[in-house]
């Protein structure tokens, strides 16, 4: 079994296209993608931006993700993009995994919209692994953990920028490792104490547990 570990990125869709032509509030611009061998070793990674066909990317969007409508302009479209993706992945036995469900719900949702059909993206879909539900039953909690949330409770230093489609499959590949292989599995020393005094509403602001440390 392989393990393809995807994260998109995506930009905001004006009301007007989606009244006329596109209902979703977000269109993809970014398809990042690390593919995970049988020892959880990432073997090859997959990274592409991507053209909206109806979105653009405000300044909101550029400075969370890094991606400028510059980087965008001469992508391939969504279509060719998602084409490219499936051909990247192994023809064997893979999976795909993603931090939430909000990716493959993307997928399905700009599939739709625009008229694309690929008789590989049932099976891809029907064997989806949502790492983020994951990690709420290691939690025993229903809440949706961020990624940096839970990066920083499994003692995981996260790699590079957020928000950028290939780090963020990277940092979720490295959580998702540990998920399924490390029996002695802890967690961070500050959030195991917070948790242990039982603290009100555990989807804490990072600023909480670094509030007195003198950090150089």
């Amino acid at each position: 079994m392989k393990y393809a570990v995807l994260d998109l990125e995506m930009c905001m869709v004006p009301k007007v296209y989606r009244k006329n032509g596109y209902k979703y509030r977000q269109e993809t611009i970014q398809i990042g993608a690390v593919l995970l061998d049988e020892d959880y070793e990432i073997i090859d990674e997959f990274n592409t931006y991507v053209k909206p066909k109806f979105g653009y990317i405000d300044s909101f969007i550029e400075n969370l993700t890094g991606i400028s409508q510059t980087d965008v302009e001469n992508a391939p479209c969504f279509e060719d993009a998602l084409e490219s993706f499936l051909d990247w992945l192994p023809a064997d036995d893979v999976r795909c995994v993603s931090w939430s469900n909000s990716d493959p719900k993307q997928i399905i949702r700009e599939t739709f919209e625009k008229g694309i059909e690929d008789d590989r993206l049932e099976i891809i879909f029907a064997n989806w692994i949502d790492c983020q539900k994951t990690f709420g039953r290691k939690m025993d909690r229903r809440m949706a953990y961020s990624l940096e949330e839970a990066l920083f409770i499994s003692n995981i230093a996260p790699e590079g920028r957020a928000h950028d489609g290939l780090v963020d499959a990277a940092n979720t590949a490295v959580l998702f490792t540990k998920l399924e292989t490390d029996p002695d599995y802890r967690l961070n020393e500050l959030y195991e104490t917070a948790r242990k005094e039982d603290v009100d509403h555990l989807s804490f602001c990072m600023g909480d547990l670094f509030a007195g440390l003198a950090l150089a």
